[in-house]
């Protein structure tokens, strides 16, 4: 009786384990193009410096918003006029593109597209005044979003995605000012967001921040504020970009902490983020050396680097339920 047992019940095993792998192959992930990545991070740097207030800042904005439109995403345009440190009023507008908007489950996925008005680190002290072209830091970020939205928009996940292009991050106030109480400074867009979310009462099941993912053989380690408000999706981020053989990139160490736009996202509005940003432990500052400099071109932006973020946030996004 037992022998007969295991021989009728092995083969209901084994339909089972069929059925198992046969559901975990039917999930449809788009391949995400790098070189379309590119190319959408190119446009936004052939407006010039997206600094709040200017012409190429409007131009970028209305650039931005009919893009998701066109790659099918339901679109707000959040307008707010934010104070900086020194009391300058920012024309500012977040970008937001939805898809999937019926699902009650939701993926948040960001990044800021401003630029920074002044190139306060550079090597060479007459350009501190100058504004940086923010070719990786800022439009590498929305590069991959933009590419993420257009596969979306021909085959959406199973949960929603909520895209936020975040405007006035990089306006903080440089090294040079005197003020106190600056680190608030920055990430004023999302702090309006946070404070005023384009749904009410808005909520996402987690949020990814993009922030500097283009740069050549760039290394995203664990930043600290990320482990410590959600270290359940660092761990699926990170061991995600392994099994797609992006190991390199995403490096299995804890980073340096830093105040970037997850900070309110998490404090805030309550969201569990995390901030994919590039860190490099032996440069100075901890982040390439072209970082807030004239020379945050697209020169220093690399299609593999684009792909390794691009895809790994492709398989995390496709495989929520």
């Amino acid at each position: 009786m037992i022998l007969l047992l295991i021989v009728v019940q092995l083969p209901a095993c084994n339909k089972t384990a069929r059925s198992t792998q046969k559901e975990v192959k039917t999930v449809n992930i788009p391949e995400f193009s790098s070189d379309s990545a590119y190319v959408f991070t190119q446009k936004q740097v052939d407006f010039g410096p997206r600094v709040p207030n200017t012409p190429a800042h409007d131009a970028c904005a209305t650039y931005l918003a009919a893009e998701l439109k066109r790659l099918g995403a339901d679109v707000i345009e959040q307008k707010a006029d934010l104070t900086a440190f020194d009391g300058a009023v920012l024309k500012s507008v977040n970008i937001i593109g939805s898809f999937n908007t019926k699902a009650e489950t939701r993926i948040l996925l960001f990044s800021h597209w401003d630029s920074r008005p002044w190139a306060d680190h550079d090597p060479n002290p007459e350009n501190h005044k100058k504004p940086v072209m923010a070719a990786n830091d800022g439009a590498s970020g929305v590069g991959v979003l933009l590419e993420m939205a257009r596969l979306m928009g021909k085959n959406q996940p199973t949960v929603g995605v909520d895209i936020i292009f975040f405007d006035t991050e990089d306006y903080g106030a440089p090294e040079s000012f005197k003020g106190q109480n600056t680190e608030d400074s920055w990430c004023l867009g999302t702090q309006y967001w946070a404070k005023n979310p384009h749904v009410p009462g808005y909520t996402a099941r987690f949020g990814i921040l993009l922030d500097m993912v283009g740069g050549k053989q760039a290394t995203f380690f664990k930043e600290q504020s990320s482990v410590y408000y959600a270290p359940s999706v660092v761990n699926t981020v990170w061991s995600q970009a392994k099994s797609l053989g992006f190991g390199q990139f995403f490096v299995d160490q804890k980073g340096g902490g830093i105040t970037d736009d997850h900070i309110y996202v998490n404090q805030i509005r309550g969201i569990p983020s995390i901030d994919i940003i590039q860190y490099d432990p032996n440069s100075k500052s901890g982040f390439a050396d072209y970082w807030h400099t004239t020379h945050d071109t697209m020169e220093n932006v690399d299609r593999n680097t684009l792909k390794a973020v691009g895809t790994t946030l492709m398989h995390v996004v496709y495989n929520e339920k």
